[in-house]
């Protein structure tokens, strides 16, 4: 694993980022795209990904293969197909439809602070994943996920929860992940030791 810095997101071999922006710490898989979203601090995402129009947090852990606001096609119209918007890959005189462009880019993706992000899943357009939840591999996720939950499936269900709402409530307070480096470096030897709530009692 590179040394991550401050200052410069690490992007590995062929990754394709088009007008998006890195917090620090930020590190982007080989073979990755990533189009008009925004990384927070210490997020990063392995191989393989397919990211548009979404907003992670920080100290997201995103798996390779995972695609997040995946891009839809106009189902009301009389065709799927992409010549309706991308035109001009078809015919000389026809403008691309930027309205179209548009409005895929209004439809962002919300992924929380403190997530997991399992390998191959599919995050749609719209949907926010609450800070500290899980998506297993696999998942296909239509619909918001609570904050500390852990979904999976197709379509992705609750499967349990990582904590209790009182114990969740109390995490989202403490907000560890807004604490600047140095405050998360001191506290590293607790992160590992200690349980979420003796974190709590420690710290909160």
């Amino acid at each position: 694993m590179p040394r991550l810095s401050a200052d410069t997101p690490v992007f590995h071999p062929n990754s394709q980022i088009t007008n998006s922006v890195f917090g620090a710490y930020v590190e982007i898989g080989a073979d990755t795209r990533i189009l008009n979203s925004e990384f927070g601090d210490y997020s990063y995402c392995d191989r393989g990904c397919d990211i548009a129009n979404a907003r992670i947090g920080k100290f997201s852990n995103i798996a390779s293969a995972t695609r997040i606001g995946a891009t839809d096609h106009p189902l009301e119209k009389a065709s799927l197909h992409h010549f309706l918007y991308r035109s001009s890959s078809y015919w000389d005189d026809i403008e691309d439809d930027a309205e179209w462009f548009q409005h895929r880019a209004s439809r962002l993706a919300y992924i929380g602070h403190d997530t997991w992000i399992g390998h191959g899943a599919l995050i749609k357009p719209e949907v926010t994943i609450g800070h500290g939840a899980v998506v297993a591999s696999g998942s296909v996720v239509t619909k918001d996920v609570a904050p500390y939950t852990i979904v999976g499936g197709n379509t992705a269900r609750l499967i349990r929860r990582r904590y209790t709402d009182a114990v969740a409530a109390r995490m989202m307070e403490l907000a560890w992940w807004d604490w600047d480096n140095d405050r998360i470096k001191a506290a590293v030897p607790d992160f590992r030791a200690l349980s979420a709530e003796a974190f709590l009692e420690k710290y909160a």
